[in-house]
């Protein structure tokens, strides 16, 4: 890159930093780590000839963050494919049920967006549908931040609760579901063409809970790929102009899948023993009453501690998930 030539070629270049880039994402946490475990070392060399207690304690304290940077840079080595390090976009749709699975809806809506905080990522929401009474019907949120595709593909599928519906007056049992659809977000760099005449655009007055903050102009955009099928709407700016650009952004997206999935399926009929996780499938149950569990129904993974996990401390289940797929 330091050659004075090497910016002659433009298309080639920019081929190279790319290349760059992507390795520096994986040498650079490495020679982090690597850096750390010999300073470890050589404090610990130390404390043969002078075993102070401090010292003890700061070196396992650091051996211990050493082997949590390890931990978290082998998991992220399991993020292979070509699609895993970009942004995510996480679609949540209330299932069967009215309000209390209107509410389970907007629960892991906070899920996932406290899990983005968690490992320092943004969180944008491109559209959301308010329940009758409570929660949401759905929301589209945009999830940014490197591999957030890659850590967040696995949660795609139905998700199950079991808890006493605040909203039962008589403290009856029930059970919802939500489904969660992840989907990789294109770059300008993918090619995605989409003809004018292959998209029928509808407006309509956007408006918050029960009907309530109603627009007066049509400013909520649905947009329909003809050829597809796809369906998407955005009502979250008073514009239409940037409704319509955040739909569109939308529906490249879904085509962009739409397209990996059709690759997977060839895939998949090459390799029969590779599980399928599909988006109609029940991948996990969170269960509040009459005890508190958990359980990812792919790996057999349980967890007991209900509340940690609607926190966002879903990173055990993602982990299992990626391994069992990498084995």
């Amino acid at each position: 890159m330091a050659d004075g030539g090497f910016w002659g070629n433009q298309e080639h270049a920019k081929e190279v930093v790319a290349q760059v880039k992507t390795l520096k994402v994986w040498v650079d946490p490495f020679d982090k780590i690597w850096d750390r475990a010999q300073a470890a070392l050589e404090m610990d060399a130390l404390l043969d000839g002078d075993p102070d207690p401090d010292m003890i304690a700061e070196v396992e304290s650091e051996v211990v963050a050493i082997r949590d940077e390890a931990d978290a840079f082998k998991l992220k080595s399991l993020l292979q494919g070509a699609d895993d390090y970009r942004d995510a976009q996480v679609e949540i749709s209330a299932g069967a049920g009215g309000t209390e699975a209107q509410d389970w809806a907007q629960m892991l809506m906070r899920m996932y967006t406290r899990w983005a905080e968690r490992r320092g990522m943004s969180v944008e929401i491109l559209d959301m549908s308010d329940g009758e009474e409570a929660g949401i019907k759905g929301a589209v949120l945009e999830i940014k931040g490197l591999y957030a595709y890659g850590f967040l593909h696995p949660e795609a599928g139905v998700h199950r609760l079991v808890r006493i519906s605040p909203f039962d007056s008589q403290a009856r049992r029930h059970t919802s579901f939500a489904s969660i659809f992840v989907y990789p977000v294109v770059d300008n760099e993918i090619n995605i063409e989409i003809r004018d005449e292959d998209v029928k655009m509808d407006v309509f007055r956007a408006s918050g809970a029960g009907g309530q903050h109603v627009n007066k102009t049509s400013s909520a955009v649905r947009l329909t790929h003809l050829p597809s099928g796809i369906v998407v709407t955005c009502q979250q700016e008073r514009s239409q102009g940037k409704n319509r650009a955040t739909a569109m952004k939308q529906l490249k997206n879904r085509l962009y899948q739409k397209e990996v999935e059709k690759q997977a399926a060839v895939k998949a009929k090459l390799d029969a023993n590779k599980q399928d996780v599909s988006f109609g499938s029940q991948i996990r149950s969170y269960v509040f009453q009459p005890y508190t569990m958990v359980n990812d129904h792919r790996t057999e993974l349980k967890i007991t501690d209900v509340q940690k996990v609607m926190d966002g401390a879903i990173d055990p289940f993602i982990e299992a998930y990626l391994k069992q797929q990498g084995s």
